[in-house]
């Protein structure tokens, strides 16, 4: 399997990597800096320089050319302002959901987070609200799509040993989970088609994750 993860230098994405070349298939990393570069070879990856904010679709999607999948993992990160909230966790979402359907990949994995489609309290800072709307975007633009997508909405990440043990559900109490939990989740999501269709929220907990990921079922 030819899987190309957005947000290629990121602390899930680089996990990803690790899972997938470990079984055989071919992880390709999306990556603004070049420098980065070395880190997703060791990672078991496939390094391709492309800058989503600044890349027109069809150079994109000849990136995707020849990919089972795509996973969107990125993200502006921590000390960006609200408008790269924007241009990176929807707007970037978006242009790489164009590229699958230019280049003919129907498998789409977004990483998004809990809590999206619930009100943030009063006081919140305003760049985290600016993250949640943007992520919840990118959710809806994607969710129109004639495309084979999952959303995956983690709860608080950690960078804690894997558990190998989530809650996997269309809703979850909020809680934390560690960034390799959800990796492995999202390996099991690109082994399992029936979950296409589906927003799923996932934080720690007792079931297996093979177990929890079988166990869920298009309503």
């Amino acid at each position: 399997m030819r899987v190309v993860i957005a947000g290629g230098h990121g602390k899930i994405a680089r996990l990803v990597h690790r899972e997938l070349a470990a079984r055989g298939d071919t992880p390709v990393g999306l990556i603004r800096n070049p420098d980065h570069a070395a880190a997703l070879t060791a990672a078991g990856a496939q390094p391709v320089v492309a800058d989503l904010e600044h890349l027109g679709v069809a150079d994109l999607a000849g990136h995707l050319t020849g990919a089972d999948a795509v996973i969107f993992a990125a993200g502006a990160g921590p000390g960006s302002g609200a408008a790269r909230k924007d241009t990176v966790d929807r707007a970037a979402a978006a242009l790489l959901a164009d590229a699958a359907q230019t280049a003919g990949v129907r498998r789409y994995l977004q990483v998004s987070s809990i809590g999206v489609d619930r009100d943030p309290p009063a006081g919140t800072d305003p760049v985290f609200v600016a993250y949640l709307r943007a992520k919840k975007a990118a959710e809806d633009d994607l969710t129109r799509r004639d495309l084979d997508w999952t959303v995956l909405r983690p709860g608080r990440l950690t960078d804690d040993d894997p558990t190998g043990r989530i809650t996997l559900d269309r809703q979850v109490p909020r809680g934390a989970v560690t960034r390799a939990d959800v990796a492995a989740v999202l390996v099991a999501l690109l082994d399992t088609p029936a979950t296409a269709g589906l927003t799923l929220e996932l934080v720690g907990g007792v079931t297996p994750i093979a177990d929890a990921v079988r166990q869920i079922t298009p309503s």
